[in-house]
């Protein structure tokens, strides 16, 4: 990482109070998320987080089987910190990060960061006709 920047999967690093705050507040995808799946969703992923000597700047996660997929998830960078390439550094150190390697398949969802994520490979589906969703929840 560049400056005083780190990366770290360790979850113990995590300030909970930033996570929930960004996405509850500041995110379209998870607006009025309750903390208790704030919480919740942490233990059951793999998780990343962006420090600025210490205070964390940034997050993303992986849902994951460790074996054929990972989806990407609520992945940002507080708006203090943008556009100092925190988000492409973010995405690659996941796309590398170890356990990672072999998997056929990675997916995620987004409303305005294509650009973002085409840097690293993906695409919109081949034949969206073979993905389908069972949405039944809209908001928090």
């Amino acid at each position: 990482m560049t400056d005083n920047y780190t990366i770290s999967t360790d979850k113990s690093l995590l300030d909970l109070g930033v996570i929930h705050q960004f996405l509850s507040q500041e995110s379209y995808w998870a607006k009025n998320i309750p903390l208790e799946l704030v919480q919740k969703s942490i233990e059951t992923s793999l998780c990343f987080g962006v420090y600025d000597n210490g205070q964390q700047v940034g997050y993303a996660r992986i849902v994951t089987d460790y074996t054929t997929m990972a989806y990407l998830s609520d992945v940002f960078i507080v708006k203090e910190h943008r556009g100092r390439g925190l988000s492409k550094q973010l995405v690659q150190f996941i796309i590398d990060h170890p356990e990672l390697q072999g998997l056929r398949r990675w997916i995620l969802v987004t409303q305005d960061a294509h650009t973002l994520y085409e840097q690293f490979g993906f695409t919109n589906p081949d034949d969206p006709k073979l993905y389908m969703q069972r949405k039944l929840i809209s908001s928090y």
